[in-house]
């Protein structure tokens, strides 16, 4: 064997040395290229193309000489390139690489004059680079064409990238259509130059021109021209198709790096190997024509051996088993019964699978209904909760808000009752009734006086004690840990002492060695300061510990004990006897302190501190004090101001549990709200339109934003949670209803941009943008009700 081996490898050298001696040129053999079926498929590297304004294949002698007459630097520059396809369009995304132009730039001048005539021959398969604006995006494609071919084929190329038929394709040059049968040289494009047409479709909704790859990806030109030296001073300029693969290449080895991913290839892995020259014999290599034999003995580890009836020799019979053979079984009916059995199984799984996701939706419905269930139970609890709380303020009224829902009643039964005489009734009938009406109004007013009077003596007393508690609270503040700390100093030892003293002078169902006890205290205590009112308050004692040493009934005692409580309590309140008490009194006892807090009345014409007046957003007081705008109220217009007051505080509760540092609800007042519901937002929910203003509730219009007035929306309490979850008001929203929003916000805005407190938390948009949007005009609170002395801010 090794001498054969010894003789082919001694023939292969001397086929080597002969072909040496005809081809002289160094690198020739490797100058050749593959053929086409040899091409490894996917590869970067492809043949050489001696003449990219050709796209013919040269004769194989042709190539052989062309190679011949290459130098060395024009083996070793020469790369891969793509070979053109006669008549065939070929799109230049696709990356080429560079080193094509330089090695066509080194091809000597006989390779140049060899090609001549085949030039001549084949001018009409030359390429040309056509640059093809879809109209009316612009965007641009760029695709090698042979010059030769009709405008006809082009369209039918395009036709199969863009994806459209090419019947709906129309082709424009410089504003002019062409036609199908006309060539590009026809029209003027010479080989390898480059010209731009413009295309269109003739039915642009059905088929529109859209490049199926990104513009984003067109950043990269399609063709570029090289300047390549072929000669010493001598240069020519080559233009470069770039091609674009529309997969990355293979790694096929080397490098990476970790941190960075930078590829870094071996050269040999990367370019294809170079090819031995073909001697024109062919050579087999009898190892690879040999069958390799190999003898190998089967034997089980273990020997069997049976034993049958015989001669000499008897086996029983009794534990035989008779085994009759079973039907044969085919491979396609065997298969076929594991493919039921396989489809059996999955459809039992998949059934497993069904009915677990059918119970988890049971199970999320069930939980949705609970919730829905449960959202509805407890609307309708606060709904009847409203309910009894307004029954109850009815029929026992306690504060100025229950009073004002009483004659807010009493007028909607009047309005009712009048609308009903006047639509049944006429002449001396309908004078007759509206004077029994408004005899049955006096009655009622009269009743409600009588009731709140009651109220008010009731309340004094809690007042007053309320009073005194507050004055005998110990000091109280929050430590670092949390925990709150009370401190009692004198002063609040003392007010403790006179509030126990009070609630004992005041008490009546005591007995009559209690109450001498209780007046001996008293004296006591107020004799320590001696001044006008001690003595009274000494003299009055001893006049009752006279009568009741004489024996005198305590209800014939009533009134001088009132008096004694009264003129105590006015001790009390005195900060010269009791200083805890200067800081809860009304009017301070500083007179310097009232000097720019006292404010004219209108209504009842007495100067009154700033604290009497109803306070409002833009921070100027109302011309009336609270009793008179009370009293009006009750007179004419008998408003009830308890619904907004719910509506606000609802906002300012859901506003300051979103975000702690929330101001502009809490510097809103009443009469604020009931301005930015009545007048702008009409008492209505914004999409079913409720008017109940007991269920209607402000949130924010966009939730990513605070609330403000041009930044909510009226809702209902159903309506709320629908609109909390909605991330976007833009997708969710119709424009019309979005645009009626925005004009509401933009009214809110101007009535409240002209306020001082609230300008600074306006958006970025001007006021004076606004100016130019709205007319301003005064706007009172509703059709047939007087309005409130304030000029209304949108008057300026």
């Amino acid at each position: 064997m090794s001498e054969e081996k010894e003789n082919e490898e001694q023939e292969v050298k001397e086929d080597e040395e002969e072909n040496a001696k005809i081809n002289p040129q160094p690198g020739g053999s490797a100058a050749e290229q593959l053929p086409e079926d040899d091409r490894e498929p996917g590869s970067d590297a492809e043949p050489v193309q001696a003449d990219r304004s050709s796209t013919g294949v040269l004769e194989p002698v042709e190539v052989a000489e062309t190679q011949a007459d290459l130098p060395d630097d024009a083996e070793q520059l020469r790369g891969p390139q793509k070979t053109e396809n006669v008549g065939n369009s070929i799109p230049t995304d696709v990356l080429e690489p560079v080193e094509e132009a330089e090695t066509q730039a080194d091809l000597p001048d006989d390779t140049e004059q060899l090609r001549g005539p085949q030039r001549k021959e084949n001018i009409g398969n030359a390429t040309a680079t056509v640059k093809v604006v879809l109209l009316p995006e612009g965007h641009v494609m760029t695709v090698a064409f042979a010059i030769g071919l009709s405008i006809q084929e082009l369209k039918r190329h395009l036709a199969l990238e863009l994806r459209v038929p090419p019947e709906v394709l129309q082709i424009s040059l410089d504003g002019r259509v062409v036609e199908e049968q006309q060539s590009l040289m026809q029209l003027g494009v010479r080989p390898h130059s480059s010209t731009r047409m413009e295309m269109s479709s003739t039915d642009p909704n059905t088929h529109p021109l859209r490049p199926l790859r990104p513009p984003e990806h067109d950043n990269m030109q399609d063709v570029i021209t090289v300047r390549v030296q072929t000669d010493e001073g001598v240069f020519q300029e080559v233009v470069v198709e770039i091609e674009r693969p529309l997969q990355r290449k293979a790694f096929l080895g080397g490098y990476r790096h970790r941190l960075t991913g930078a590829e870094y290839h071996h050269a040999a892995v990367q370019t294809l190997p170079k090819r031995r020259p073909e001697r024109g014999v062919v050579v087999f290599s009898r190892d690879t024509q040999t069958v390799v034999l190999k003898s190998q003995a089967q034997q089980c580890t273990i020997n069997v051996s049976t034993q049958m009836t015989g001669i000499g020799c008897y086996v029983s019979c009794l534990n035989d088993k008779l085994v009759a053979p079973c039907s044969y079984i085919t491979a396609d009916e065997y298969h076929d019964r594991r493919l039921r059995a396989v489809i059996r199984l999955q459809s039992f799984a998949r059934r497993w699978l069904a009915q677990q996701e059918v119970d988890r939706l049971r199970r999320e419905r069930n939980r949705r209904m609970a919730w829905l269930e449960m959202q509805e139970r407890r609307r309708r609890e606060e709904k009847e909760e409203q309910l009894r709380d307004r029954r109850h303020r009815w029929m026992n009224p306690q504060r100025r808000e229950d009073f004002n829902l009483l004659y807010h009643a009493l007028e909607k039964w009047r309005y009712e009752e009048e609308q009903q005489i006047n639509s049944s009734l006429r002449g001396a009938e309908r004078k007759a009734a509206l004077c029994s009406l408004l005899e049955q109004e006096t009655q009622l007013i009269a009743a409600i006086g009588c009731h709140r009077i009651a109220v008010q003596n009731n309340n004094y007393d809690k007042t007053v004690r309320s009073f005194l508690d507050k004055s005998a609270a110990p000091h109280q503040w929050r430590a670092a840990d949390g925990r709150l700390i009370e401190m009692d100093s004198q002063h609040t030892i003392r007010a403790r002492e006179l509030r126990d003293l009070y609630n004992n002078v005041s008490l009546s169902s005591v007995s009559q060695e209690q109450r001498l006890h209780v007046l001996m205290t008293l004296k006591h205590t107020v004799k320590e300061h001696e001044c006008p009112l001690t003595r009274d308050i000494m003299d009055l004692i001893d006049r009752e510990v006279d009568l009741v040493t004489r024996g005198v009934k305590a209800a014939s005692l009533e009134g001088l004990r009132k008096r004694i409580s009264t003129l105590f309590l006015q001790y009390v309140k005195t900060p010269a006897f009791n200083p805890e008490v200067a800081k809860h009194l009304k009017v301070p006892q500083n007179p310097t302190l009232l000097k720019n807090d006292m404010f004219l009345c209108r209504g009842c014409h007495r100067y009154l501190r700033s604290i009497d007046f109803s306070p409002s957003a833009n921070g100027r007081l109302s011309g009336r004090c609270r009793d008179c705008a009370g009293l009006d109220n009750i007179a004419r217009a008998r408003d009830d101001f308890s619904c907004y007051k719910n509506i606000l505080r609802s906002l300012r509760a859901d506003e300051q549990r979103l975000n702690e540092e929330a101001k502009i609800p809490f510097l809103l007042q009443v009469e604020d709200m009931r301005y930015l519901v009545e007048v702008v937002w009409s008492s209505r929910s914004a999409l079913h339109a409720s008017s109940d203003l007991y269920n209607l509730v402000f949130i924010r219009w966009e939730r990513r934003r605070d609330w403000s007035p041009w930044n909510c929306i009226l809702l209902s309490k159903e309506e709320t949670s629908a609109h909390m979850e909605v991330e976007d008001v833009h997708k969710a929203y119709e424009a019309t209803f979005i645009r009626r929003i925005e004009h509401k916000h933009t009214l809110a805005r101007r009535h409240f941009s002209q306020i001082a407190v609230m300008a600074e938390y306006l958006d970025s948009q001007p006021t004076a943008a606004l100016g130019n949007q709205l007319v301003s005009k005064p706007i009172t609170m509703a059709a047939g009700k007087h309005a409130t002395d304030t000029p209304p801010a949108s008057a300026h």
